[in-house]
């Protein structure tokens, strides 16, 4: 229900973070879910649970005593990271969470192009079967991402090709979610949530060109290509894959579907790159150098 205690995991964290404000802002009753209690942000209504992460299934089940919606923020990339989920949800069921709130990701499948997707597809199988009330947020690639994309000598280079991604921004995500956490008749749905447009690399290029002054170039790598460059790195395969397939997704088409879920929740238009990049300038500050 809309009224009772809400728990927040990632509260630490880029979108846990920005939900728990907006909560707080809403005088909303929360719990903020964290492993770091020191570090956890100080918000009026809001209450502090800490656990030892989603492999500390009996600590996460404590830190919940009370909560009856869970915004349940994906664990970062690992090898595990379904086992992960699945402990935590177990355990927030056992705990007495009703309805969990899932951040997934678009077009989550077990055979998704891109890599990590695969992981949202088998959280979400476990989520339908544990019993709770659901609702998923499938996301598109952040836009707060699209500046990380480019190196500070100013070429994207991925295996995008032509094809195109519907971004949007963490703030336009947060909003979603704390109207799906406050809000009734949810329990279900799954919902895409993209920006309003849906762009190529050499496109993001040039956003990127007209914010920083600079020429900024996407060079289309093949996929071999992409790996070589990325294993020097050091970072496991896994990690790697799941780098070199955000630009296969793109190139098959998989993230460039636009939903008009931020407008039907929010009554506006979302965050359009370019509008971004000119209010976030510090996302591109390692692109403003002189040679």
């Amino acid at each position: 229900m809309a009224d009772e205690l809400i728990g927040v995991t990632g509260a630490t964290g880029a979108v846990g973070g920005r939900v728990a404000r907006r909560l707080a802002d809403h005088r909303i009753e929360q719990r903020l879910l964290v492993r770091d209690e020191a570090g956890a942000p100080s918000l009026e209504h809001a209450q502090v649970g800490g656990f030892g992460g989603y492999d500390d299934p009996d600590g996460f089940g404590r830190a919940l005593d009370g909560v009856g919606t869970l915004l349940f923020v994906s664990a970062a990339e690992d090898p595990a990271r379904v086992l992960l989920h699945q402990k935590a949800i177990d355990a927030a069921v056992a705990a007495g969470v009703r309805r969990i709130v899932y951040t997934s990701f678009v077009n989550a499948a077990p055979d998704a192009t891109f890599t990590f997707a695969r992981d949202h597809f088998h959280t979400e199988e476990h989520i339908k079967a544990s019993g709770a009330a659901w609702t998923f947020l499938r996301h598109n690639l952040y836009i707060d991402f699209v500046p990380l994309l480019c190196p500070a000598d100013g070429v994207i280079r991925g295996p995008a090709g032509d094809g195109r991604v519907a971004a949007v921004s963490r703030d336009d995500i947060a909003d979603v979610a704390v109207a799906v956490l406050t809000g009734t008749e949810h329990d279900g749905e799954t919902y895409d949530i993209t920006g309003i447009e849906a762009f190529t690399l050499t496109e993001a290029a040039a956003e990127l060109s007209r914010a920083t002054g600079r020429r900024i170039a996407f060079e289309d790598e093949t996929i071999e290509e992409a790996f070589a460059s990325r294993r020097p790195t050091g970072e496991p395969d896994y990690v790697v894959e799941g780098w070199v397939t955000t630009y296969t997704a793109i190139a098959a088409g998989d993230l460039e579907t636009i939903s008009d879920c931020v407008e039907r929740f929010l009554d506006r238009e979302p965050q359009r790159l370019g509008d971004w990049l000119r209010a976030n300038p510090e996302s591109y500050r390692h692109l403003l150098h002189t040679a």
